[in-house]
Formats: C-alpha cells, structure tokens, sequence
C-alpha cells in the first residue's frame, strides 16, 4: 500500500490488451489524479522499480514471462476547455479519457481537426506517442500542448508541440527520450465550424466528389475501418490484434529506385508510393508484406495476418507472444531479402529483453 493505494501482485497483463496475449504484472497500480502519480513515482525510485505506463492497451505486445517492474494504469480523466475564439476552441483533455469518445464529442460540437482518427482504439495520452494518424490526418496537427511528469527532475510542466519532435508516427515521447515523460493531459486546439480533411484516397472515393459533414466524415472512417477490422469487436476474431504492425517505410528516391528493381525481377509492377517531401517518398508497407508472401488470412500456429487487413497481425486463438514475435520476425526478414527494406514496427514491446 502506498497510503491509500493499493499495489497489486501478480495482475495479468493480456485482458488489458487488444491483442490478449502475454503474461502477468509483478505489480499494478491505477492511478486517477496527478498527486497519486507523483506518490507512485516516489515509490517505484525509492524502491528501484522498471515501470511500464498502460493506457488502453491498443498498440502493445507484451512478453509471455509478463512484466517485472510496476505496471501503472493511467486513469486520470476530464474534459475541460480553456479557451474560445471564432476560429479556434482549446480543451484540455486528461490522459485515461477514451480517444474515439473525444473524436465524437469534438465530432458533435462541430469542431474539426481530429475526425479522420476515429475508431482508434486507446487513450487520448497514448496519442502523442506515437504522433496516431489515419486517413491522412495526424493527431499533433490539433495538439497545442502536452502536460508531462518527468522521471528525471520529478516536476509537472507543459511541453509546448515544437518541442515533442512530432514526425511520421514518432515523437520524443518514443525515441530520444522514451520512458522518461508520463503524459497527463493534453491541449488540443480545434477549428470552429471547420471543414473535415479530405486527403486520402479511401475517403476521396468514398464521397465521390461530394463535400461531406463532419459526422460524414467520421462515419466513412468508422465504417471503412469496420469492414477492415480495424474496430474493436469482440464478435470478430481478425479485430484481436493492435492495428497496424508495421510503419509504411519512407525511403529517399534513389532506394525507391532499387526496390523497384528488386520488384521487377520478382515479377511485380508498380510499387506503390506516396510523396513524403524532402525528396522522399512512402512505400506501402502492405503491399511489401503482401508480395513477401503473407497474404490475407495467413496462418503460423495461432498467430496470422487479418483476414482483411494485411498490415494486422491477429491472435486467432490462444496466440503465444512467442508465436506474434515468430510471425513479426518472418515477416521483417522476408520483406529484407526480397525488397531490401527493413520494416519498423509499431507496437510498444513490454518485457523482452
């Protein structure tokens, strides 16, 4: 007990994922304001504890042995807005609050900025991470603000969005400085009455031409991701996965140069690309895994690609870690020798060495 919170033993950590595999938590504690955080960090230094930070447990793979450190469940929750102009509506939202229910109520406010990230399973402090983006809108486009603890200094301030190093799927927050920040809140700044992006192709062809509403918007996304399972669905065993596995890689044009040529002598055309700036261009990390062999509904032991997404890695039954890290690894290694491209993946790994 650290005063009147208690530290549980032995928690399993696979109920708390959407991918249900894994182990079990040496400990676990919840915590729902930033004063019980602070009290637990004081704990896990004075005790020289590991610790893992779990949001919703949407883009985590965790270790059959578990997890030997403390697992802390954030579960600090509010909605509040700061400020109001005609142009733009400011809210700070707490890190334990249900990311698609905040889409929705911006949704429903007329507020844009976040509606092509519905559906996204987790919480909203799990969203700078990994800087979350679908459907060619990403979530530090809206971010103003993030409100930290900080492991080193243990002190709470506000990182402004230049200093979170936001870039295709990365932040501070997962590279220079993992583990470091604990993310307590956000500030978000929305446009008022604001027009829904309309950027890529799915969603283009989707209204054909027409300029949809907000609500539209977020409807096509909800149901083009429902009918890829990327839509947590008890009911549907291809949606037990975290999403996408791996990032779509960005190469320079020279490298796209030579994964074209690795392509045409293994018969294939067209290698699917997108302009990424700076002379750079983004491959489509499906179509990599795809012509590498592992095609919709591919099955090694209990792991295996979605039968409708071939970017999701799915436990279609009792899965192991062992046999999604087997599955992620033939996949990297295939997608290596025939293209030369080393795939990234997304997911967070807890308790591998």
């Amino acid at each position: 007990m650290i005063n009147r919170l208690e530290i549980k033993k032995n928690v399993p950590l696979a109920p708390l994922t959407t991918l249900k595999v894994g182990g079990v938590a040496r400990f676990f504690v919840e915590v729902k304001n930033e004063m019980e955080l602070t009290e637990v960090m004081k704990f896990v230094k004075d005790e020289g504890l590991k610790i893992f930070v779990l949001g919703g447990g949407s883009n985590v793979v965790v270790s059959d042995s578990g997890f030997d450190g403390l697992v802390i469940k954030i579960n600090i929750k509010g909605i509040f807005p700061i400020s109001k102009t005609k142009e733009k509506t400011i809210f700070q939202v707490y890190a334990g609050e249900n990311w698609d229910e905040f889409v929705e109520f911006c949704v429903r406010k007329k507020l844009s900025g976040i509606e092509c990230l519905s559906g996204i399973p987790g919480t909203v402090g799990a969203t700078p991470i990994q800087n979350v983006g679908a459907y060619g809108q990403e979530v530090s486009e809206t971010i103003q603000s993030v409100r930290v603890f900080d492991s080193e200094s243990y002190e709470i301030f506000e990182m402004q969005n230049h200093q979170c190093g936001f870039a295709y799927r990365t932040s501070i927050f997962n590279t220079t400085e993992k583990n470091r920040f604990v993310i307590l809140a956000i500030k978000f700044a929305l446009d008022e009455n604001g027009r829904p992006k309309l950027a890529y192709k799915d969603l283009i062809d989707f209204f054909d031409g027409r300029e949809p509403s907000l609500d539209e918007v977020r409807q096509a996304v909800l149901e083009i991701r429902k009918s890829k399972s990327m839509i947590i669905d008890g009911g549907d065993i291809n949606s037990r996965s975290c999403g996408s596995f791996f990032k779509n890689p960005i190469v320079t044009l020279q490298e796209y140069d030579e994964i074209v040529k690795r392509a045409v002598k293994l018969g294939f055309q067209n290698v699917p690309k997108y302009d990424s700036g700076l002379g750079q261009v983004k491959i489509s990390a499906a179509w990599l895994v795809e012509k590498a062999g592992f095609y919709k509904g591919y099955r090694m032991g209990n792991a295996g690609i979605s039968e409708k997404h071939s970017l999701a890695i799915v436990n279609f039954g009792n899965a192991t870690a062992k046999e999604i890290i087997q599955l992620k690894d033939a996949i990297q290694s295939k997608v290596k020798e025939k293209f030369g491209v080393e795939l990234v993946p997304e997911p967070i790994f807890i308790g591998f060495d």
